[in-house]
């Protein structure tokens, strides 16, 4: 519990910062070609839902044409993917904004994905289970371990696994499965 309550966010912030530094000029490299294709903004906001249920705005590189309606990334077709948004989203590069969610204090590195105030089920099945109580993450249990095929009741199984045993270690070795999952092309790209 004290690294749950303590040291979970300097975790955080130790990865976080560092990462921030070092993908600075991958992050612009980005945001210019986005800006570039289909104008601006080239960051996409979309309310998400967080710790203890509270809404935030999530950041993540706009993969889209401008004016394309936001739906949750399992609805969207290729066909509303720009081409440098395919790119990012078959290498998460379009995740990376989040970081600065990380540095905020609204997301963590480990944690379950934010959701959608819209995934009522979802919601309630997290707050039934606890896992609620902790900030959203980058990367998760549920996600290394096959997070898109999963329903919303399997995906909450591991998250509520993963938040009856929050530990460094724990998060240590999900951050590490973590690269191993980012090898593999998402299914909506």
């Amino acid at each position: 519990m004290v690294y749950e309550r303590i040291f979970k966010r300097l975790f955080d912030l130790l990865i976080a910062i560092p990462a921030v530094i070092l993908l600075s000029p991958i992050l612009l490299i980005v945001a210019c070609a986005i800006w570039l294709e289909d104008g601006r903004p080239v960051l996409f906001r979309q309310v998400r839902v967080g710790r203890h249920g509270q809404d935030f705005t999530i950041f993540k590189f706009r993969s889209m044409p401008v004016a394309t309606p936001s739906v949750p990334s399992s609805e969207a077709t290729r066909l509303q993917v720009t081409r440098v948004g395919a790119f990012i989203r078959r290498t998460n590069i379009d995740e990376l904004p989040q970081l600065f969610n990380v540095l905020s204090g609204e997301m963590g590195i480990v944690g379950h994905r934010p959701g959608l105030a819209v995934q009522a089920e979802l919601m309630s099945m997290r707050r039934a289970r606890g896992v609620d109580r902790l900030r959203p993450g980058l990367t998760g249990l549920a996600q290394v371990n096959s997070f898109d095929g999963m329903t919303d009741a399997q995906k909450v199984e591991w998250e509520a696994r993963y938040a009856e045993n929050v530990s460094f270690l724990g998060d240590v070795a999900i951050v590490i499965r973590t690269f191993g999952y980012l090898l593999h092309r998402p299914p909506v790209y």
